[in-house]
């Protein structure tokens, strides 16, 4: 049960707040902090209830000023390959109990943090190989898959994208792009599986205006933040949010 009260809306607000600067101004790998943060105070099949039509709103509000900039050959590889992550997904969900998907969701979390530690101290090296089509495919089947049981399909789309050689612009268009089309994909099975409740409409009408100042402030600091700054605070709230549901879902 979703309980709408000031403690949730405390934790909830600035955690759409921020996937919507993270969708609006720097990809998507950043967004699903905000579903791993809502995992810790409700169920997880009721945070990724919530926050999916406010990245749909994100989605709509950071296509228009990346209009046309995206590169449409990449974007249609890995969305093509994400339809049947998405059914892959969807049957996963079907089986799994909130503990599973708690330790999934904890799990994605810290890996990705761990990720892009060894990226970062050049333990795996992203961008200096083409990805062949191929890899496209399989990039967007674990794009749909990791976007539908925990809103994470960032990493993957980034790993492909980034050793296509895009541009910063271009890469946040794509990946804007991309999870626009993914997020619609993956609404019909969420209300199948009864993921949206009465309780999350409501949550979504009060953490819209979150989504929306996110998403327009994600675009302006698109230009002018250093991303370096804004991952950082990322990384060390997804390690203690992951951390945390990695421990509830084992006990």
């Amino acid at each position: 049960m979703l309980i709408l009260d000031l403690w949730f809306f405390a934790i909830a607000g600035p955690a759409v707040l921020f996937a919507g600067i993270s969708k609006g101004g720097f990809g998507s790998g950043a967004a699903f902090a905000a579903s791993s943060v809502l995992a810790i105070v409700v169920d997880p099949g009721l945070a990724l209830g919530v926050m999916l039509p406010l990245l749909m709103l994100i989605d709509v509000a950071s296509l228009r000023p990346y209009w046309g900039r995206w590169h449409r050959r990449e974007a249609v590889l890995v969305i093509s390959g994400a339809l049947p992550g998405v059914v892959l997904g969807a049957a996963l969900y079907r089986i799994a109990s909130p503990d599973f998907l708690r330790l999934l969701i904890g799990v994605v979390s810290v890996g990705f943090v761990m990720w892009q530690i060894s990226v970062k101290r050049g333990w795996l090296r992203m961008g200096q190989r083409h990805m062949s089509d191929g890899a496209g495919l399989v990039a967007g089947i674990t794009v749909g898959f990791t976007s539908f049981v925990s809103h994470a399909g960032g990493p993957p789309a980034a790993v492909f994208l980034l050793s296509r050689g895009l541009d910063k612009t271009g890469y946040q268009a794509t990946s804007v792009l991309i999870f626009w089309a993914v997020n619609i994909a993956k609404f019909i099975p969420y209300a199948f599986l009864g993921m949206f409740t009465l309780e999350t409409v409501q949550a979504n009408l009060v953490l819209a205006p979150f989504a929306l100042l996110g998403a327009w402030l994600g675009v302006r600091a698109h230009r002018i933040v250093p991303e370096r700054a804004f991952f950082a605070l990322t990384y060390v709230l997804l390690l203690l949010t992951g951390t945390k549901l990695i421990w509830d879902g084992l006990t």
